[in-house]
């Protein structure tokens, strides 16, 4: 039986279109479709149980994957089959689950799965702009309890123009690259890296993608429409009463707001907290507690979330007693490590994050092998989160995708900042040693610090803050926190982190928790934050004001030269003999590419001895030393012959040319020791190839006065008969007619 398809085009205004067809695959999902764009085509099924469990939160899975047979490829490595996910594809599944999970019914707890997969790749489509469009259509086809359609979008700008889901040349051209997610109603995610642009552009961007987004919604309804909406299904809701839930604000809410109003440190404050929670939870008895337990713990919550709230709204301050826009107190140092190539701790309130640098050759580089995207990162950030942190003992299970996710942001907040002649791979490792609330942006703060500390000359010094929101919808009140704490993040409105110079934004990430936020809040948000940012980048040049000149003493120092093409195989040697034997001379590594464009090759010269790397050079410019016709070197004889020495250029060592006997000197000269002596240094004049040899020639004799008289003999030559000879000088006859050579006086010992 032949399928019935179910098609919706979206129009992206350019020529280009995406389609999203249902009815042929994976029919036994809950909701499937393909989405397609060009030849990118990607399908996306989702399932969820129908059995309730009892979490109290939603098992939520995003889970996206690029098959190597969608790019015509195989996997790499030893086993040719696919393995764990990819940081690219880590990040991808982050930014469609931080859309999709608000707008689940809170006690909707069923196990739920969202599988999003590349089929089939384009080199002008870049997948991951349209993983949130593929999610939210199967969702509209199936029965889940979900608010409403939302999708994705990345904006690019060139030349001042907003460009929707750019092709990755025009993202390579574009000075902004943000993944925006909404509804048609709201946005609630936003993404990206930016050339230091200022908050205005950045609010443009985020309107321009919501337009094109709520086209995107709509082709999802048409479709789910066209192919039979589904009835929500139904399921167990969470238990409530009301006279509990006022019983527990009633003996909850002044308590907590006393102490709220104290403005205590994290863990005194936690502590009275549990406290105010385990006295009410004693009012009930054992049966009650068995009965309804869990209720009394989320009304607890409920009660705690609204006095604090209250008081921010209220009265304008914050669990640690700060007002709205005020920055926790910072220390930071530098070169607190002293083995590494550079390091320092940034330290603001309760979290501290330490960062390390490490320099490297084009070796080092972070290779990245996707069927979408195959290319190298010279600088790259990785951040660890470990339990410790926070004052918690967890087992330890690998990389996590928060880990992923927050060190991607980090990186590309600072990235922008290295220069692109920097010779280095650059990699920055951040620890966080203490953790109440915005790690990520600390961690872009001390990296900042570590880089300048290691010698690497940022164009401009970048610092992180995390915004928060608290809004009222019924009273219309809000207030934007600066620099938010990790209870403010999960009682709060809005987390939006962002990066910056003193020039503009280079990176952010925001998550809105509420519907509707205007775009004049968001502005006043990104306002504020610009003012936090040039406090604690104010905060971190007086700790370090610039990029220390030179690398540090233990630290590799990079050059890099250039040889032609030709000369690439001659310096390396037969079987790497020649660069192995430099390396192991001179204790340098060196490193040999080939520029695509120009076919030179380039050297990596990296080593911690300036002399070692001299000597590197020194070969370098020997093999590169091109006498000019006419002029006159000097030369070192190195080795003796017959029929002359072998002379060495001296600002070229081991650029070797044969002085011939006969341009020694204008008299006759039959010793070639008789001129000149080992080591000896002199200088010739250099006449290019010489036409009846084609080798290079040189002569001492042309720069010497010519003797009065002279009279030019016929040149000297060592084949004086055409007729071949034996090693006795006998011809084919067996007859040997050379004139013998005249008895000479023995030669004086000097």
């Amino acid at each position: 039986m032949i399928p019935k398809v179910f098609r919706e085009v979206i129009d992206l205004g350019d020529g280009r279109e995406i389609s999203i067809e249902t009815g042929k695959l994976a029919k036994q999902a809950h909701g499937s479709v393909v989405v397609q764009s060009g030849k990118c085509m990607m399908l996306c099924t989702v399932v969820s149980n129908y059995e309730q469990k009892d979490l109290g939160f939603l098992p939520l899975t995003v889970d996206y994957r690029e098959k190597f047979a969608a790019a015509g490829r195989y996997p790499g490595g030893f086993f040719k089959r696919e393995a764990r996910p990819s940081d690219g594809e880590v990040l991808t599944m982050r930014l469609v689950d931080r859309v999709l999970r608000p707008l689940f019914p809170k006690d909707y707890t069923a196990e739920t799965q969202v599988m999003i997969q590349l089929m089939s790749h384009d080199e002008d489509v870049m997948p991951d702009a349209m993983a949130g469009l593929a999610a939210s259509a199967a969702i509209q086809l199936s029965d889940f309890p979900f608010e409403c359609a939302i999708s994705e979008a990345r904006v690019g700008r060139i030349n001042g123009q907003f460009i929707i889901n750019p092709t990755r040349a025009q993202l390579a051209e574009s000075d902004i690259d943000m993944m925006i997610g909404a509804s048609a109603d709201s946005v609630m995610m936003v993404e990206g890296e930016m050339d230091e642009i200022s908050e205005e552009e950045m609010a443009d961007a985020i309107k321009f993608a919501h337009e094109a987004i709520k086209i995107q919604c709509a082709a999802q309804l048409r479709l789910a429409e066209a192919f039979g909406k589904k009835p929500v299904r139904e399921y167990e809701a969470a238990r409530e009463d009301k006279e509990l839930e006022k019983k527990v604000h009633d003996m909850a809410y002044d308590k907590v707001y006393a102490i709220a109003e104290a403005g205590s440190a994290k863990h005194e404050r936690s502590a009275a907290f549990k406290e105010i929670k385990e006295a009410i939870k004693a009012t009930f008895s054992e049966e009650e507690l068995a009965d309804y337990g869990g209720l009394v713990s989320d009304y607890y919550r409920k009660a705690e979330k609204a006095a604090i709230r209250d008081l921010t709204l209220n009265v304008g301050l914050r669990l640690d007693g700060r007002k709205t826009d005020e920055i926790r107190p910072i220390w930071s140092e530098v070169d607190y490590l002293p083995s590494v190539h550079g390091s320092a701790i940034f330290t603001r309130g309760e979290t501290q994050a330490l960062a390390t640098v490490t320099l490297g050759t084009s070796r080092d580089a972070n290779k990245i092998d996707m069927p979408s995207y195959e290319g190298e990162e010279n600088f790259y950030l990785h951040y660890n989160f470990p339990p410790f942190c926070t004052g918690e003992a967890r087992p330890i299970r690998g990389t996590s995708r928060r880990e992923v996710g927050h060190g991607n942001l980090a990186q590309r907040g600072l990235k922008g900042m290295i220069p692109a002649d920097c010779p280095y791979t650059v990699r920055v490792v951040s620890e966080v040693l203490e953790s109440n609330g915005s790690s990520s942006m600390a961690t872009v703060c001390a990296g900042t610090m570590a880089l300048m500390d290691a010698g690497v000359q940022m164009i401009r010094p970048v610092s992180g803050i995390a915004m928060g929101l608290i809004s009222d919808a019924v009273s219309g009140k809000y207030a934007v926190l600066s620099d938010i704490l990790g209870d403010e993040d999960h009682l709060g409105d809005m987390d939006f982190k962002v990066t910056g110079t003193s020039e503009g934004i280079t990176a952010c990430q925001m998550d809105i928790k509420v519907k509707g936020l205007s775009y004049e809040i968001l502005v006043n948000a990104l306002k504020q934050a610009r003012e936090g940012r040039l406090h604690i980048l104010g905060k971190i040049t007086e700790t370090i004001a610039s990029a220390n000149p030179e690398v540090k003493a233990h630290a590799p120092k990079m050059i890099n030269r250039r040889i032609p093409n030709e000369l690439i195989g001659a310096f390396i040697g037969p079987g790497g003999k020649h660069i192995q034997e430099l390396q192991k001379e001179t204790g340098t590594t060196i490193v040999i590419t080939e520029d695509a464009v120009t076919e030179e090759g380039i050297i990596e010269i990296l080593g911690t001895s300036p002399e070692g790397i001299e000597k590197v050079i020194a070969r370098i410019e020997s093999m590169m030393f091109k006498p000019v016709v006419g002029n006159v070197y000097e030369v070192k004889v190195i080795k003796m012959l017959d029929f002359g020495a072998v002379v060495e250029y001296i600002e070229a060592p081991g650029n070797e040319v044969l002085l011939h006997v006969s341009e020694l000197a204008w008299e006759r000269t039959d010793n070639v020791s008789d001129v000149v002596k080992m080591g000896e240094i002199l200088d010739v004049k250099y006449f290019g190839l010489d036409p009846r040899t084609r080798k290079e020639k040189v002569s001492r004799k042309a720069i010497l006065p010519k003797p009065e008289g002279y009279v030019a003999r016929p040149p000297r030559d060592d084949k004086r008969s055409s007729s071949p000879r034996d090693s006795r000088g006998r011809d084919s006859r067996g007859r040997d007619d050379r004139k013998p050579r005249e008895p000479r006086e023995p030669r004086k010992e000097e």
